[in-house]
C-alpha cells in the first residue's frame, strides 16, 4: 500500500512558482514563502462555520480559526483545492465557492516559533451539508452569527489565529463576506 506524500508549491517573493517541497518538512521556524488558500464556510441562515483546530497541528494547534485552510498541490487548481479540502477536513460538499481575496498574504510566528508564511487566497463558500469534521484536523467547531464573530476578534485577538484577524477587516472592506451583516471592528465604525 503506498502513501501518497502531500506536497505544497514554494514560491518566489514576486509569488511565481518557485519549486515544491513536502508539506511535513516546510512548517518550521523558517518557512519558507508557499501557497495557501483560506476558507470562510456559510449556512443557509448565514452562520458563520469556525473551528478549532487539533491539538496536534504544528503550528497554532487549538487555536480557533476560519473554516479551513489547505495548500493546492503542484498543478492543481486552486478552486478544486478548496473542494478537495472541504471534503477532507470537514466532510462536506460545497455548494458554492467565490474568491474574495485574491492577494491575501502574511507571516506569522505561533508560541512555539513555527511560523507561517504564505500567499494565501481567500473564499468565501456555502454549505448545506451537516459538518463531520476529522479529528486530526478539528478539535471542536461551532456555527456563529458573523457580527459575534467579528466581536469576539475585537476582543480577544490572542485567541484566534493570526490569519483570521488578518482577514476579517480586509473581508469587511471587500463587502461582499457576510452579505450584509457589519463586521467592521467596532472602534472603526462611525
Amino acid at each position: 500500500m503506498s502513501t501518497t506524500v502531500e506536497q505544497v508549491v514554494l514560491l518566489a517573493d514576486d509569488g511565481s512558482a518557485a519549486g515544491v517541497a513536502d508539506k511535513s518538512t516546510v512548517h518550521t521556524e523558517a518557512t519558507p514563502l508557499h501557497l495557501a488558500f483560506s476558507c470562510h464556510v456559510f449556512d443557509q441562515a448565514g452562520r458563520i462555520l469556525v473551528t478549532r483546530r487539533a491539538l496536534t497541528k504544528v503550528a497554532w494547534p487549538g487555536v480557533w480559526t476560519n473554516s479551513f485552510c489547505g495548500h493546492p498541490a503542484p498543478e492543481e487548481d486552486i478552486d478544486r483545492a478548496v473542494h478537495r479540502r472541504a471534503s477532507y477536513e470537514l466532510g462536506v460538499r460545497l455548494d458554492s465557492v467565490e474568491l474574495v481575496l485574491p492577494d491575501f498574504r502574511y507571516r506569522a510566528v505561533d508560541a512555539s516559533g513555527i511560523v507561517e508564511n504564505e500567499v494565501c487566497p481567500v473564499y468565501r463558500a456555502t454549505v448545506s451539508d451537516v459538518v463531520d469534521p476529522r479529528p486530526d484536523e478539528v478539535a471542536e467547531w461551532m456555527w456563529v452569527d458573523p457580527e459575534r464573530l467579528a466581536t469576539a476578534v475585537e476582543a480577544t485577538p490572542w485567541a484566534f489565529s493570526p490569519w483570521l484577524t488578518l482577514q476579517l477587516p480586509l473581508l469587511a472592506e471587500a463587502g461582499s463576506w457576510a452579505r450584509g451583516v457589519d463586521v467592521t471592528p467596532t472602534a472603526t465604525r462611525s
